[in-house]
């Protein structure tokens, strides 16, 4: 099964419905929580070239947020994403 990564805020509406999505589907994730962590912040904008939250990767795949991730579940296409 993939690695599904997700950076987030603890006041991002976004990351909590990103967040819901994927444990509906059964799917695992590693959080890593930015909001008091320049460092880790950082890392993120440099691996998904976005400043906002949540960022989501599956393996090294960067997904986008939660519009994003929801649009891939619409077209049917995030399950073969998850391996389900």
């Amino acid at each position: 099964m993939p690695q599904v990564t997700i950076y987030t805020t603890m006041v991002c509406p976004y990351c909590s419905r990103a967040k819901r999505l994927l444990k509906r589907k059964g799917v695992g994730f590693n959080e890593i929580p930015v909001d008091h962590d320049l460092g880790r912040m950082q890392i993120m904008i440099e691996r998904s070239q976005r400043h906002t939250v949540p960022q989501i990767f599956i393996d090294d795949r960067p997904i986008g947020g939660y519009d994003d991730l929801a649009l891939l579940d619409e077209r049917g296409e995030l399950d073969a994403l998850l391996g389900l």
